[in-house]
C-alpha cells in the first residue's frame, strides 16, 4: 500500500489482496491524511482480490474519511472486487459491474438501507429474521 500527497489531496494505492488483514493497514494510511487535504482517492487497480472482510474494511475507511470531512473516491475496480460487491448488494447477474453503478458512499448507503429492512422486517420474538 502506497500513500501519495498531492496539492490538497492523497492517493492511497492497495495492491494484491483485500481480506481480514486490512483494516490496520488502512487505519494507519488514513492517520497519515493531514489536516490540510480535502480528496481521498483509494486506487483498487492493484488489487486482485477482495473478500468480505476486505469489503467491509474498505467501507470502514470511508466512513471514517467522510467523518473526517475528506471527499472520497474510490477508483479502478477489479472483475473479483466488483463480482463479490454485486453478490453482497444481491445485485443479480454474473459479471454485474457493482463498482461502476455503485460510488462507495452509495454502496454503503444500499447496505445499510438493506440491513434497515431487514431489521424492520424482522420478528425477533419468533426468532425469524428475513433474508437481507
Amino acid at each position: 500500500m502506497g500513500v501519495q500527497y498531492c496539492g490538497g489531496s492523497v492517493l492511497i494505492s492497495i495492491d494484491g489482496t483485500l481480506d481480514e488483514d486490512a483494516d490496520e493497514v488502512l487505519r494507519q494510511a488514513l492517520s497519515r491524511v493531514i489536516t490540510d487535504e480535502r480528496d481521498l482517492l483509494v486506487d483498487l487497480h492493484g488489487v486482485t482480490a477482495m473478500d468480505t472482510d476486505g469489503l467491509f474494511h474498505l467501507l470502514a475507511l470511508h466512513r471514517r474519511a467522510e467523518g473526517r470531512r475528506l471527499r472520497v473516491v474510490v477508483t479502478g475496480w477489479q472483475p473479483q472486487p466488483q463480482q463479490l460487491m454485486a453478490e453482497v448488494a444481491g445485485i443479480p447477474g454474473a459479471g454485474a459491474a457493482a463498482g461502476e453503478r455503485y460510488a462507495v458512499a452509495g454502496f454503503r448507503r444500499l447496505l445499510e438501507d438493506r440491513a434497515q429492512r431487514a431489521r424492520d422486517q424482522a420478528d425477533f420474538a419468533a426468532g425469524w429474521l428475513p433474508r437481507a
